[in-house]
């Protein structure tokens, strides 16, 4: 059989799926819970869909977020895998040639490296090659905050919004982070979602038992404002609303991009029109960082709205340090008190 009539073997009608959810107290749910929900639910929404990496099955992988999927989908669902990233992303892509959808669990998003050649050169490309969708999504445990070191904690978003082919989607809420994760299964082409580890287990906040959607491509605003307008995405998000509750006499617009690739252009005029200062903020090393493709598409088609330069704030270019207390100094997070002020005082 092709294809085609693979996939409309194994699709179910869309409906109301079991959730892990059910015993989570209104509001209390966490980061990690909206991930784990949404790839249960897809499990039961796509019979071909196969969850593969490093000691995800027995072990429920190195944040647990598989914990309890191997006895309830199987062995042939719930793959533990070598440590090879190449190989297991050289798998999913077979798999997508075969008509199944796979997500592939990277142990840390440092880890990707190994497999690189496989996501910008096979992955990205080959529906532009010949029309072949590479049905996969690529988790990503990242960012850092948590003392775990250079090689563990990376914010390495910026490898992939380079490549032309890859979708980059970065949530900040518990309830996105399950929206966005079965928008990202959903969707036929190849998805590196980003999930911030220090958040998996630190932040709360309401999710809906239900199956739905979260839109690629839509950025949110948290909250309005008329002085100062930041731009950012994950743990930036949470660094930012931080920094507008403690200091209430300045008035915050907070953006939420979710999506790195594609990006909401749009929202992002109307975040820069509505106080004509602007921050542009994430964890990454400044140096390369996805804020200066932001500040220059501003600079480039927003320029008549700005009544202050473009202020972008990272982390340090610098391996991130083990020591707690200069990793702390590392973050951007410590600059961004000054960042704002700066932008105040222009």
């Amino acid at each position: 059989e092709d294809n085609a009539q693979r996939k409309g073997r194994f699709e179910q009608p869309r409906g109301a799926y079991p959730s892990i959810l059910e015993d989570v107290k209104a509001g209390d749910a966490r980061f990690v819970d909206g991930i784990r929900d949404g790839l249960y639910q897809s499990m039961h929404r796509h019979e071909n869909l196969v969850l593969m990496g490093q000691d995800i099955a027995e072990y429920g992988g190195a944040f647990k977020i598989t914990e309890g999927f191997l006895e309830k989908f199987g062995k042939s669902r719930v793959r533990n895998t070598p440590l090879c990233e190449s190989a297991i992303l050289g798998t999913a892509l077979g798999l997508s040639l075969q008509g199944f959808k796979s997500m592939v669990e990277m142990q840390f998003a440092d880890f990707v490296s190994v497999g690189f050649n496989q996501i910008v050169n096979n992955l990205a490309k080959i529906y532009y090659r010949w029309g072949q969708p590479a049905d996969v999504v690529i988790r990503m445990p990242t960012g850092g905050g948590v003392g775990a070191g250079p090689f563990h904690s990376q914010s390495n978003e910026a490898w992939f919004t380079h490549t032309p082919g890859l979708k980059v989607v970065y949530p900040a809420t518990p309830a996105d982070a399950k929206g966005m994760l079965i928008s990202a299964i959903n969707d036929p082409n190849p998805v590196l979602f980003f999930e911030h580890k220090a958040l998996y287990r630190s932040i709360t906040g309401a999710i809906s038992p239900g199956y739905y959607e979260e839109p690629i491509g839509k950025a949110k605003v948290v909250q309005q404002g008329d002085d100062v307008t930041i731009i950012t995405y994950g743990s930036g998000v949470h660094w930012a609303a931080d920094y507008a509750k403690k200091h209430p006499g300045s008035s915050i617009y907070l953006l939420d991009l979710r999506t790195l690739v594609p990006l909401d252009y749009e929202a992002i005029r109307l975040a820069v029109s509505a106080t004509g200062k602007v921050l542009v903020l994430h964890e990454d090393t400044l140096t390369g960082g996805f804020g200066g493709e932001i500040s220059a598409w501003i600079a480039e088609h927003c320029f008549h709205l700005l009544d202050a330069p473009v202020v972008r704030c990272g982390s340090l270019d610098t391996p991130v340090p083990f020591n707690i207390e200069l990793e702390q100094q590392f973050l951007a997070k410590s600059r961004l008190a000054g960042a704002v002020q700066k932008l105040l005082r222009y």
